[in-house]
């Protein structure tokens, strides 16, 4: 194993040098490998930093035999890990909530060298995982616990629901938040009694392995948590083969294969895919706080998050004054590459999202739109650096109209009234996340259910309805199926099994009774039940 970090000498913004982050060194990134189901004599993937292409770390990289082991490994470690009781395995999780903010500066480091983001989008993710432990930690015991339903009959009938763990559940997360996506599916899977085999994307692998590892600090039986990388096209029908669920966040055509295969298995799927999303900005808005919101909700990761805003709708009566406002923040945007709070936006995180960010834009501007902010790589900052960029004029005909760009690029247009505003927001076949601006609480919480998209902000980009952990969160359309957070981002990990037990009088005729005297006591019973109001 071999890593070399450079000091990094990338100028932000004409005033800052960035230093080398001490907590990574060759002893911790040799550890961090060992969690990887490979075998000894495994082939290698290298990864480099975006922000100045050196070298990270040489990986051993997974094959589906791995997988397998992986798989044999975790379903072996799940049987005591089920029988164990959820308040035991809810205090794992409370630790790892501990060891988490205790830590942060690692995983920070971690997840800028890796992914490229400022330091300020990668504390969200670690502010998103100690939200996420906590609330499940304290929630799934009462969750999961054994409850009494209402049975077929009003006392004689006792009705208990229980739930049991799927199995192995299979991860596989992203690149763009590599600790968040990693550890935030993970969490609630361990918790419902499961074991996790996960496949983090290789470029922040780290990142994930992070995780797998402060878990095993904070507790968690040895085997419950398997890892494994390489590319899906060699790993994928050994995850399918094992798994017992699927939870996959990723490309809406990678989403849609994995569901075919999942249901051909017969087994379950949440699927969080790509966006389109949109921002509506009305007329009596607060113009300051809207425009500094779009900066976050388009720029954020450096655009590349699938709940970011790619689209922004500004009533025309403020549209001028709006575009005035939000490209003044954008031009106070510090971008560059500091291992600490200096900078605004990071880096793009491969030369396929460069080239996917740069063939947007000039496809769109040789078809005819404004570049009103940005538009143009910054290689003196680093290889991948490109400007948080604004087009106005964007038609069906250009690349950016419908398709995700996942980058630091968002198209602004008038619209006249809340009708048109809708109508142009929902002109999608992504529903992931939408946002709303209005000093009119009512009228934008209105306006939001008219929306088709899993979840809407209100005064808010996309960290209010994510942070809100206790209500789920997902996609609508080509965005994908399943839930994260709330009861059912745990739920979703179970069986749920019903057992009715029948103390007297069954379904039949007591004693001599004729079926028809009992059909007719029955058919009176529920017009007494009815009028009752009993369910």
């Amino acid at each position: 194993m071999s890593i070399h970090l450079q000091e990094l000498t990338s100028n932000v913004t004409g005033r800052h040098t960035v230093e080398r982050p001490t907590t990574l060194t060759m002893a911790s990134v040799t550890h961090l490998a060992t969690r990887i189901t490979a075998a000894p004599d495994a082939q290698r993937a290298i990864t480099t930093a975006p922000y100045d292409g050196s070298i990270i770390a040489d990986l051993p990289v997974s094959t589906a035999e791995d997988v397998d082991e992986a798989f044999a490994m975790a379903r072996e470690a799940q049987r005591a890990w089920a029988a164990t009781p959820i308040r035991n395995r809810a205090k794992v999780i409370a630790r790892f909530h501990d060891l988490v903010l205790r830590r942060q500066n690692e995983i920070l480091d971690l997840m800028q060298v890796e992914n490229g983001k400022s330091r300020k989008d990668a504390f969200l993710e670690v502010a998103d995982i100690a939200l996420t432990a906590r609330y499940y930690a304290r929630s799934a015991p009462s969750l999961l616990k054994a409850k009494r339903r209402r049975g077929a009959f009003p006392v004689l009938t006792h009705t208990t629901e229980l739930r049991h763990p799927k199995g192995v559940v299979t991860v596989i997360s992203p690149w763009n938040y590599p600790f968040s996506l990693a550890a935030g599916d993970t969490i609630p899977a361990l918790l419902a009694g499961n074991a996790v085999v996960q496949k983090p994307d290789t470029q922040t692998a780290l990142s994930a392995l992070w995780a797998v590892d402060l878990m095993y600090e904070a507790g968690l039986p040895k085997g419950l948590w398997q890892t494994v990388i390489g590319p899906g096209r060699v790993l994928g029908d050994a995850l399918m083969r094992g798994s017992d669920y699927m939870m996959f966040t990723g490309s809406t055509n990678s989403g849609r294969a994995i569901a075919g295969d999942a249901g051909e298995k017969l087994i379950g799927a949440s699927l969080e895919l790509g966006g389109k999303n949109a921002m509506i900005v009305l007329g009596d808005a607060d113009l300051d706080r809207a425009a500094e919101g779009a900066v976050r909700a388009c720029f954020a990761s450096t655009g590349q998050l699938c709940i970011s805003i790619e689209r922004l709708y500004v009533h025309a009566s403020v549209y001028e004054e709006f575009v005035t406002r939000f490209i003044r923040r954008i031009s106070e945007m510090r971008v560059g590459a500091a291992f600490d709070y200096s900078c605004d936006m990071g880096s793009l995180t491969s030369q396929s999202q460069l080239a996917a960010v740069t063939s947007h834009v000039d496809d769109a501007v040789a078809k005819g739109a404004t570049v009103l902010a940005g538009g143009r790589a910054r290689p003196d900052l680093g290889p991948l650096f490109y400007e948080p960029t604004v087009l106005a004029g964007v038609t069906s005909q250009m690349e950016c109209y419908r398709n995700e760009t996942f980058g630091p690029l968002v198209s602004i247009y008038p619209f006249s009234d809340a009708n048109e505003a809708v109508r142009l927001a929902n002109d999608t076949r992504y529903g992931l996340n939408a946002s709303v601006w209005t000093r009119d609480g009512k009228r934008g919480r209105a306006l939001a259910a008219r929306l088709h998209a899993g979840t809407v902000n209100v005064n808010e980009a996309f960290a209010a309805a994510w942070g809100s952990v206790d209500a789920p969160m997902g996609g609508m359309g080509d965005s994908g199926l399943g839930r994260r957070h709330g009861a059912e981002g745990l739920l979703k990990y179970t069986e749920g099994q019903t057992i009715a037990h029948q103390r007297v009088m069954g379904f039949r005729p007591p004693g001599r009774m004729s079926f028809p005297l009992w059909a007719a006591a029955l058919t009176a019973a529920f017009v007494v039940m009815k009028k009752a109001g009993m369910k």
